[in-house]
This record gives structure tokens, C-alpha cells and sequence, in this order.
């Protein structure tokens, strides 16, 4: 297993409200140095959109506080950063890089169902980013019930399920944090354009149908790429359209 990077701090909790609120609090108290705040139990932790996110001990529930200094919309591609390094530890620790997939904007599936989820959350100013916290949660013992994710969401899925394979949450932060390492050396010193291609080799429903949901409207069409910031190219009947932000549904 690769060493803990040099410099990033590791925090673990027994219980915590959520691993973003605490990322934050650091950075309220003045921290600057970059760290890695893990939870073993949650009791308010949320997704996308302020969803309530379903936190038991055994799962991954575990947040990346990192110092920047840039526009809003570089920032956001270490969505597609936490993403590849998530599905690189997952690999690692399974050897079933066959069960994978990455969903757009920021789910990771297993066997085709929900496995994990990313949220990202600035603090800066204007249209300028000085501080970025990742917050990723994974299914590693326990997935929700039905009950507990909206109509017409994808089923969750836990690791346990998906792989037969069980991983304590501390082994997974190990794993990933060095790997998020690595695809955050591969964007700074690649660029943009070879996360964006190692997103699209492992991405789901690509050049398949898909359903964007988007606020008020619907919009169906066939996943044809990202562009060059890693927004969704969809294509419909009545053309092409750059999609920077939706619910997706296939």
C-alpha cells in the first residue's frame, strides 16, 4: 500500500456531526495545512443538495480540507479527482475493477448501483477559491433501504455486497489518500484533459441513453462526452446541449 502523503494531517473521530462541518470548523479556527477528517459515526450527514445521507458505523464517511487559490470552476474538477482516486482504492482493495463505473456528476457505482458519493464545498472570495472540502461517503458494510432514497434514485449498493469483500473504513481512508495524491499530481502537472480522459475510460452509460434532470425541467438524450471543463455533452432531438449541473437517471 502506498505511504500517507507527506505534509496532510489525518484526523479520526469516533462520532461527529459530519466530517464537512468539522473541515470547516478547522478552517474557521485559522488551519491552513491540508488534512483528512474521518468520522467512524455520523449524525447529520448530508449529500447532495442538503440530502440527508445515510452514515452507520462501518461505512466511509470522511472529509479532504485543501488550501487553493483559484477560479471557482478549476476547483470543481477535483470532483472528477476524488472520483478516479475513489475508484482506484476500490480497485486496490478488491481486484474487481470489473464491477466499477463512475456516474456524473460525482457517484461511484458498483455493479451498476449507488456505492459512493462525493460533495464539494468552497470557502474564498468572489469568483476565487482559497479553500476546498471534499466530503465522500461509501457503502462499505451497510446500504440504505429503498425507504430511505427518493423515487426513482438508484438502489444503493454496500461493498460487502457488491465484492463479497470486507474493508474497515481506516484501511480505506489509508488507500485513498495516497491515490488522491497521485490523481492530484496527474491534474497539476496534465492538466484537466487527463482527468477528463480517465474519467471517460471508466464512466457509466457513456453513448447510452440518460435523463437529466435539471431544476424544473427534463431532458433525455444520449451521453456523448465531457467537454473540456467536464461538463455532460447530451445529445437530443433538437441538438447538443453543455450540461454544467443536473440529477442524472439511466
Amino acid at each position: 500500500m502506498a505511504m500517507w502523503p507527506a505534509q496532510l494531517q489525518r484526523h479520526i473521530f469516533a462520532e461527529l456531526d459530519s466530517t464537512n462541518a468539522e473541515a470547516r470548523r478547522h478552517l474557521e479556527q485559522g488551519a491552513q495545512a491540508d488534512a483528512w477528517f474521518m468520522a467512524h459515526s455520523q449524525t447529520a450527514a448530508r449529500g447532495r443538495r442538503g440530502r440527508p445521507w445515510h452514515a452507520p458505523a462501518g461505512n466511509f464517511m470522511a472529509s479532504l480540507l485543501l488550501k487553493l487559490d483559484m477560479p471557482a470552476a478549476a476547483a470543481a474538477q477535483r470532483s472528477f479527482v476524488a472520483a478516479l482516486a475513489l475508484h482506484d482504492t476500490l480497485v486496490a482493495l478488491t481486484g474487481r475493477g470489473d464491477i466499477f463505473a463512475l456516474k456524473w456528476p460525482n457517484d461511484v457505482l458498483a455493479r451498476g448501483q449507488k456505492l459512493a458519493g462525493i460533495l464539494l464545498e468552497t470557502a474564498g472570495t468572489g469568483a476565487r477559491v482559497d479553500h476546498l472540502i471534499i466530503g465522500i461517503g461509501v457503502n462499505l458494510a451497510h446500504a440504505p433501504g429503498l425507504d430511505a432514497v427518493e423515487p426513482g434514485a438508484m438502489t444503493p449498493v454496500s461493498l460487502q455486497q457488491a465484492s463479497g469483500i470486507s474493508v474497515a473504513p481506516e484501511a480505506f481512508l489509508n488507500s485513498l489518500a495516497p491515490n488522491f495524491a497521485q490523481r492530484e499530481a496527474q491534474l497539476r502537472d496534465a492538466g484537466f484533459a487527463a482527468i477528463r480522459q480517465s474519467w471517460l475510460e471508466r464512466a457509466a452509460n457513456l453513448g447510452a441513453p440518460i435523463t437529466a434532470r435539471l431544476g424544473d425541467r427534463v431532458e433525455t438524450g444520449i451521453f456523448e462526452t465531457l467537454d473540456e471543463n467536464g461538463a455532460l455533452l447530451l445529445r437530443s432531438a433538437t441538438g447538443t446541449q453543455t450540461i454544467a449541473a443536473a440529477d442524472i437517471y439511466f
